[in-house]
């Protein structure tokens, strides 16, 4: 089990501070919240005399499960692009599907850095993918964006194919694959849609899960940030409002978006709790039915440790529950 780079990189990242640098959900029956720290020092020391457990995200596929890898979803100017899919073996019926979204500051990243929470969806019942999408130095903004919408109507042509329910896909991201999940779930914009595959197809969805992205790209805290900078075509707010506000869900969010999880550290440097406390302030003005789990004294790349993901799964499992039911087994 090779666990030191993963470790090394929730160090990295608690080390690294400032480089980005209805009503809600009744919560009373929700996951205890894991106790969190006062600060990124006692975060190292708890790793460093092994108090805090990391996950081990190169987890065994079990023969339960079929692991189908590199399917070419969509083609963006000649470029491929691929994801991975995962589902129960037994499938009998349709069941809800979910697209986990990778991040990296949208210029690093692979889909396989979600292979923990994809192998545990997959034998909770779910067809579960993980989506490639350009990155800053291949396409900039909206290149990711499309790339994901095309991911999601490919799931739904594929539906019969692989028991996917198309009326039920969630989609799951961290950092900058919370932004784009928040994009998928609010932008309907048509020129967001693309031209990489399946025009035509609606790439609308039925629920988010944003875990620690970036809501507002005119904060201050985006605006000053190089690689928000260089993801929106290397131009900074004052040479392209209307590009920073496009590429922002908050400018999107109405009345007719999906149920929200927000699962955000108050630690987070990175990207600031701040931005997931606006999220949720106008998820509730909206009416929207969400769920946030605030957590205190955690940072970025939170669910990395193992109390922090084990609490993540289960309000991810509740929020599904409630706004994407599994179907009820066939006799």
């Amino acid at each position: 089990m090779n666990t030191r780079k993963h470790r090394f990189s929730l160090l990295f990242y608690i080390a690294l501070g400032s480089v980005f640098a209805v009503a809600e959900t009744n919560l009373q029956d929700a996951p205890e919240k894991p106790t969190g720290y006062n600060s990124k020092l006692a975060i190292l020391a708890a790793y460093g005399n092994g108090t805090l457990e990391i996950i081990d995200r190169n987890v065994s596929v079990p023969e339960e499960i079929v692991w189908e890898k590199n399917i070419e979803y969509g083609n963006a100017n000649g470029q491929p692009l691929h994801l991975d899919l995962y589902r129960p073996s037994k499938l009998n019926q349709p069941v809800p599907a979910l697209l986990f979204i990778h991040g990296g500051a949208w210029k690093s990243g692979k889909r396989q850095d979600y292979h923990y929470y994809t192998v545990a969806y997959a034998k909770k019942g779910y067809v579960v993918a993980t989506a490639s999408y350009r990155l800053t130095e291949q396409a900039p903004y909206p290149a990711a964006v499309q790339d994901c919408k095309c991911a999601v109507r490919w799931l739904k042509i594929n539906a019969r194919k692989y028991n996917i329910d198309p009326g039920k896909i969630a989609v799951i991201g961290g950092s900058a694959g919370g932004h784009l999940s928040m994009m998928l779930g609010y932008a309907d914009d048509p020129a967001l849609e693309g031209n990489s595959g399946h025009n035509g197809v609606s790439s609308s969805i039925s629920a988010v899960v944003n875990i620690y992205g970036v809501y507002d790209m005119t904060a201050r805290i985006a605006k000053e940030n190089d690689a928000v900078k260089n993801f929106l075509q290397g131009k900074s707010f004052e040479e392209a409002p209307e590009l920073y506000r496009q590429a922002s869900p908050m400018f999107h969010l109405d009345q007719t978006d999906p149920p929200t999880l927000i699962l955000h550290g108050t630690l987070d440097e990175i990207v600031p709790v701040a931005q997931s406390d606006r999220l949720a302030s106008h998820l509730k003005r909206l009416k929207i039915p969400y769920t946030y789990g605030r957590l205190d004294g955690w940072p970025h790349t939170m669910d990395l440790a193992k109390p922090v993901n084990d609490y993540c799964q289960a309000m991810i499992d509740r929020f599904l529950y409630e706004h994407l039911p599994m179907p009820r087994n066939k006799d």
